[in-house]
């Protein structure tokens, strides 16, 4: 229970750390493709790093925002279960 007026600290999926035999990701300036993107699924925000599940046209990808260096890079766009798998590598540490 919270004090009254006081904010619960609320956090989103984390990834864990990579693993040694981790998969090296190819990342890519955006490509502003089409005007409206989804984001299905995203990382917490309490990171340096975060990452998110985007999906538009019938495709996916995965958007990597590093807010300490101001930059934004996307994997190659795929196949929905495709980019939905890489995500999923990447929340386990399996991917980077």
């Amino acid at each position: 229970m919270t004090e009254r007026g006081e904010i619960p600290d609320f956090h989103s999926l984390h990834p864990q750390p990579r693993k040694p035999d981790h998969i090296k990701l190819s990342w890519y300036e955006p490509a502003h493709r089409t005007q409206r993107i989804r984001v299905v699924l995203h990382t917490c925000e309490c990171r340096h790093t975060v990452y998110e599940l985007c999906a538009t046209a019938g495709q996916s990808f995965i958007r990597r925002t590093d807010r300490e260096k101001g930059t934004v890079h996307e994997t190659a766009w795929a196949l929905t279960a495709d980019a939905r798998d890489t995500f999923n590598r990447i929340l386990l540490g399996e991917a980077q």
